[in-house]
Protein backbone atom coordinates (compact mmCIF):
# COMPACT_ATOMS: atom_id res chain seq x y z
CA UNK A 1 0.00 0.00 0.00
CA UNK A 2 2.84 2.40 0.79
CA UNK A 3 4.26 1.81 -2.70
CA UNK A 4 0.87 2.62 -4.24
CA UNK A 5 0.65 5.90 -2.29
CA UNK A 6 4.19 6.91 -3.23
CA UNK A 7 3.64 6.24 -6.93
CA UNK A 8 0.30 8.09 -6.87
CA UNK A 9 1.94 11.11 -5.22
CA UNK A 10 4.78 11.23 -7.77
CA UNK A 11 2.34 10.86 -10.67
CA UNK A 12 0.25 13.75 -9.36
CA UNK A 13 3.34 15.95 -8.98
CA UNK A 14 4.45 15.20 -12.55
CA UNK A 15 1.00 16.02 -13.95
CA UNK A 16 1.02 19.38 -12.14
CA UNK A 17 4.52 20.13 -13.46
CA UNK A 18 3.54 19.31 -17.04
CA UNK A 19 0.47 21.56 -16.89
CA UNK A 20 2.45 24.48 -15.46
CA UNK A 21 5.33 24.32 -17.93
CA UNK A 22 5.44 25.95 -21.32
CA UNK A 23 6.00 23.25 -23.95
CA UNK A 24 7.42 25.49 -26.64
CA UNK A 25 9.38 24.63 -29.76
CA UNK A 26 12.36 22.32 -29.36
CA UNK A 27 15.85 23.70 -29.71
CA UNK A 28 17.22 21.31 -32.34
CA UNK A 29 20.96 21.41 -33.02
CA UNK A 30 21.80 20.95 -36.72
CA UNK A 31 25.59 20.61 -36.38
CA UNK A 32 27.68 17.59 -37.40
CA UNK A 33 26.41 14.18 -36.36
CA UNK A 34 29.32 12.84 -34.29
CA UNK A 35 27.31 13.54 -31.14
CA UNK A 36 24.45 11.39 -32.44
CA UNK A 37 26.74 8.49 -33.37
CA UNK A 38 28.09 8.43 -29.82
CA UNK A 39 24.63 7.66 -28.37
CA UNK A 40 23.33 5.19 -30.96
CA UNK A 41 22.63 1.57 -30.07
CA UNK A 42 23.04 -0.03 -33.51
CA UNK A 43 20.21 -2.55 -33.46
CA UNK A 44 19.52 -5.89 -35.12
CA UNK A 45 16.75 -7.85 -33.40
CA UNK A 46 15.08 -9.59 -36.34
CA UNK A 47 14.60 -13.31 -35.63
CA UNK A 48 15.96 -14.21 -39.08
CA UNK A 49 19.26 -12.36 -38.58
CA UNK A 50 22.19 -14.56 -39.63
CA UNK A 51 25.75 -14.63 -38.31
CA UNK A 52 26.78 -12.68 -41.41
CA UNK A 53 24.13 -10.04 -40.66
CA UNK A 54 25.38 -9.72 -37.08
CA UNK A 55 28.98 -9.45 -38.26
CA UNK A 56 27.98 -6.67 -40.66
CA UNK A 57 26.33 -4.52 -37.97
CA UNK A 58 29.35 -4.97 -35.69
CA UNK A 59 31.68 -3.75 -38.42
CA UNK A 60 29.36 -0.78 -39.04
CA UNK A 61 29.24 0.08 -35.34
CA UNK A 62 33.04 0.11 -35.16
CA UNK A 63 33.35 2.19 -38.34
CA UNK A 64 30.81 4.82 -37.26
CA UNK A 65 31.75 4.87 -33.55
CA UNK A 66 28.32 3.89 -32.31
CA UNK A 67 27.76 3.40 -28.59
CA UNK A 68 26.72 -0.25 -28.77
CA UNK A 69 25.39 -3.12 -30.86
CA UNK A 70 22.00 -4.29 -29.58
CA UNK A 71 21.10 -7.92 -30.28
CA UNK A 72 19.22 -10.96 -28.98
CA UNK A 73 20.75 -13.22 -26.32
CA UNK A 74 21.83 -15.91 -28.77
CA UNK A 75 24.17 -13.48 -30.52
CA UNK A 76 25.94 -12.06 -27.45
CA UNK A 77 28.98 -14.36 -27.66
CA UNK A 78 29.58 -13.55 -31.34
CA UNK A 79 29.08 -9.81 -30.86
CA UNK A 80 31.32 -9.68 -27.80
CA UNK A 81 34.09 -11.44 -29.75
CA UNK A 82 33.73 -9.12 -32.76
CA UNK A 83 33.75 -5.97 -30.60
CA UNK A 84 36.61 -7.03 -28.34
CA UNK A 85 39.25 -4.30 -28.09
CA UNK A 86 36.91 -1.58 -29.41
CA UNK A 87 34.94 1.16 -27.65
CA UNK A 88 31.60 -0.32 -28.77
CA UNK A 89 29.53 -2.02 -26.08
CA UNK A 90 27.55 -5.27 -26.30
CA UNK A 91 23.87 -4.63 -25.56
CA UNK A 92 21.44 -7.52 -25.12
CA UNK A 93 17.63 -7.57 -24.86
CA UNK A 94 15.98 -9.62 -22.08
CA UNK A 95 12.36 -10.78 -21.84
CA UNK A 96 12.03 -9.58 -25.41
CA UNK A 97 9.72 -8.56 -27.01
CA UNK A 98 6.68 -9.27 -24.79
CA UNK A 99 7.99 -8.79 -21.25
CA UNK A 100 5.61 -11.56 -20.19
CA UNK A 101 8.17 -14.13 -19.04
CA UNK A 102 8.71 -14.71 -15.34
CA UNK A 103 11.16 -12.65 -13.34
CA UNK A 104 13.22 -15.81 -12.79
CA UNK A 105 13.46 -16.30 -16.56
CA UNK A 106 14.55 -12.67 -17.06
CA UNK A 107 17.14 -12.97 -14.32
CA UNK A 108 18.53 -16.22 -15.76
CA UNK A 109 18.66 -14.65 -19.23
CA UNK A 110 20.50 -11.67 -17.75
CA UNK A 111 23.08 -13.88 -16.06
CA UNK A 112 23.58 -15.81 -19.31
CA UNK A 113 24.07 -12.59 -21.27
CA UNK A 114 26.56 -11.25 -18.70
CA UNK A 115 28.51 -14.51 -18.75
CA UNK A 116 28.81 -14.24 -22.52
CA UNK A 117 30.03 -10.64 -22.47
CA UNK A 118 27.05 -8.26 -22.46
CA UNK A 119 27.65 -4.98 -20.64
CA UNK A 120 24.23 -3.43 -21.31
CA UNK A 121 20.85 -5.10 -20.72
CA UNK A 122 17.58 -3.82 -22.25
CA UNK A 123 14.75 -5.58 -20.39
CA UNK A 124 11.05 -5.44 -21.24
CA UNK A 125 8.82 -4.41 -18.36
CA UNK A 126 5.95 -6.70 -17.27
CA UNK A 127 3.37 -4.80 -19.30
CA UNK A 128 0.38 -6.85 -18.17
CA UNK A 129 1.23 -6.36 -14.49
CA UNK A 130 1.66 -2.63 -15.06
CA UNK A 131 -1.71 -2.29 -16.77
CA UNK A 132 -3.25 -4.31 -13.93
CA UNK A 133 -1.94 -1.78 -11.41
CA UNK A 134 0.28 -4.40 -9.78
CA UNK A 135 3.13 -2.02 -8.98
CA UNK A 136 4.86 -4.42 -6.61
CA UNK A 137 5.21 -7.13 -9.28
CA UNK A 138 6.53 -4.58 -11.78
CA UNK A 139 9.08 -3.29 -9.28
CA UNK A 140 10.26 -6.78 -8.23
CA UNK A 141 10.58 -7.78 -11.89
CA UNK A 142 12.89 -4.84 -12.65
CA UNK A 143 14.82 -5.28 -9.42
CA UNK A 144 15.52 -8.90 -10.30
CA UNK A 145 17.40 -7.76 -13.39
CA UNK A 146 19.06 -4.69 -11.86
CA UNK A 147 20.33 -6.76 -8.93
CA UNK A 148 21.70 -9.42 -11.30
CA UNK A 149 23.46 -6.80 -13.43
CA UNK A 150 24.73 -4.59 -10.60
CA UNK A 151 28.34 -3.54 -11.16
CA UNK A 152 28.53 -5.45 -14.44
CA UNK A 153 26.07 -3.87 -16.87
CA UNK A 154 23.73 -0.94 -17.38
CA UNK A 155 20.03 -1.80 -17.31
CA UNK A 156 17.49 -0.08 -19.57
CA UNK A 157 13.80 -0.73 -18.91
CA UNK A 158 11.62 -0.93 -22.04
CA UNK A 159 8.15 0.45 -21.28
CA UNK A 160 6.45 -0.24 -24.63
CA UNK A 161 4.91 3.23 -24.54
CA UNK A 162 2.51 2.63 -27.44
CA UNK A 163 0.55 0.26 -25.17
CA UNK A 164 0.39 2.67 -22.22
CA UNK A 165 -1.52 5.83 -21.37
CA UNK A 166 0.33 8.80 -19.87
CA UNK A 167 -0.57 7.84 -16.31
CA UNK A 168 0.89 4.36 -16.85
CA UNK A 169 4.02 5.81 -18.44
CA UNK A 170 4.57 8.04 -15.41
CA UNK A 171 4.14 5.12 -13.04
CA UNK A 172 6.41 2.87 -15.11
CA UNK A 173 9.19 5.49 -15.11
CA UNK A 174 8.77 6.06 -11.39
CA UNK A 175 9.02 2.34 -10.61
CA UNK A 176 12.03 1.87 -12.90
CA UNK A 177 13.82 4.68 -11.08
CA UNK A 178 12.91 3.21 -7.68
CA UNK A 179 14.22 -0.19 -8.84
CA UNK A 180 17.65 1.35 -9.65
CA UNK A 181 17.50 1.00 -13.42
CA UNK A 182 19.94 3.16 -15.39
CA UNK A 183 17.59 4.04 -18.25
CA UNK A 184 13.97 4.01 -19.30
CA UNK A 185 13.35 3.17 -22.94
CA UNK A 186 10.29 3.75 -25.11
CA UNK A 187 9.74 0.68 -27.25
CA UNK A 188 10.73 -2.75 -28.52
CA UNK A 189 9.96 -1.81 -32.12
CA UNK A 190 7.78 -4.93 -32.36
CA UNK A 191 4.45 -3.24 -31.56
CA UNK A 192 2.55 -0.54 -33.39
CA UNK A 193 3.99 2.86 -32.61
CA UNK A 194 7.43 3.77 -31.39
CA UNK A 195 9.24 6.70 -29.83
CA UNK A 196 7.55 10.11 -29.88
CA UNK A 197 8.87 13.50 -28.82
CA UNK A 198 5.96 13.81 -26.39
CA UNK A 199 6.84 10.51 -24.68
CA UNK A 200 10.51 11.43 -24.40
CA UNK A 201 9.60 14.78 -22.83
CA UNK A 202 7.28 13.04 -20.37
CA UNK A 203 9.81 10.35 -19.45
CA UNK A 204 12.56 12.93 -18.92
CA UNK A 205 10.30 14.99 -16.64
CA UNK A 206 9.55 11.93 -14.52
CA UNK A 207 13.08 10.52 -14.13
CA UNK A 208 14.91 13.85 -13.89
CA UNK A 209 18.27 14.86 -15.35
CA UNK A 210 20.47 12.06 -14.03
CA UNK A 211 18.77 8.93 -15.39
CA UNK A 212 19.05 7.83 -19.01
CA UNK A 213 16.17 8.02 -21.49
CA UNK A 214 16.36 5.93 -24.66
CA UNK A 215 14.26 6.65 -27.74
CA UNK A 216 13.69 3.54 -29.84
CA UNK A 217 11.23 2.50 -32.50
CA UNK A 218 10.77 4.64 -35.60
CA UNK A 219 13.88 6.83 -35.23
CA UNK A 220 15.13 6.56 -38.80
CA UNK A 221 16.53 9.94 -39.86
CA UNK A 222 18.70 12.77 -38.58
CA UNK A 223 15.86 15.21 -37.98
CA UNK A 224 13.92 12.73 -35.84
CA UNK A 225 17.03 11.73 -33.89
CA UNK A 226 17.85 15.36 -33.11
CA UNK A 227 14.26 16.06 -32.07
CA UNK A 228 14.45 13.13 -29.64
CA UNK A 229 17.72 14.45 -28.22
CA UNK A 230 16.27 17.94 -27.82
CA UNK A 231 13.30 16.42 -25.97
CA UNK A 232 15.61 14.68 -23.51
CA UNK A 233 16.81 11.41 -25.05
CA UNK A 234 20.34 10.42 -24.05
CA UNK A 235 20.40 7.24 -26.16
CA UNK A 236 18.90 6.30 -29.54
CA UNK A 237 18.03 2.71 -30.48
CA UNK A 238 17.82 2.21 -34.23
CA UNK A 239 18.79 0.05 -37.17
CA UNK A 240 19.10 3.24 -39.25
CA UNK A 241 22.18 4.65 -37.51
CA UNK A 242 24.20 4.98 -40.69
CA UNK A 243 21.42 6.93 -42.41
CA UNK A 244 21.11 9.15 -39.34
CA UNK A 245 24.79 10.08 -39.14
CA UNK A 246 25.10 10.48 -42.93
CA UNK A 247 21.87 12.45 -43.24
CA UNK A 248 20.38 10.08 -45.82
CA UNK A 249 16.94 8.48 -46.00
CA UNK A 250 16.58 4.89 -44.79
CA UNK A 251 14.78 2.07 -46.55
CA UNK A 252 11.28 1.26 -45.32
CA UNK A 253 10.70 -1.33 -42.62
CA UNK A 254 13.74 -0.51 -40.49
CA UNK A 255 13.64 -0.34 -36.71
Amino acid sequence: MELDKLIDRIAEEVYKKIKSENNGALNVNHGNNDDIAAIIDHTLLKPEATADDITKVCKEAIEYNFKSVCINTHNVTLVNRLLKGTNVDTCCVVGFPLGASTTRAKVDETYDALKNGANEIDMVINIGALKSGDWDTVKRDIEGVTNAARGRALVKVILETSLLNDEEKIRACTIAKMANADFVKTSTGFNSGGATVEDIKLMRKVVGPNMGVKASGGVRDTETARAMMAAGASRIGTSSGINIVKGTKPSTGTY
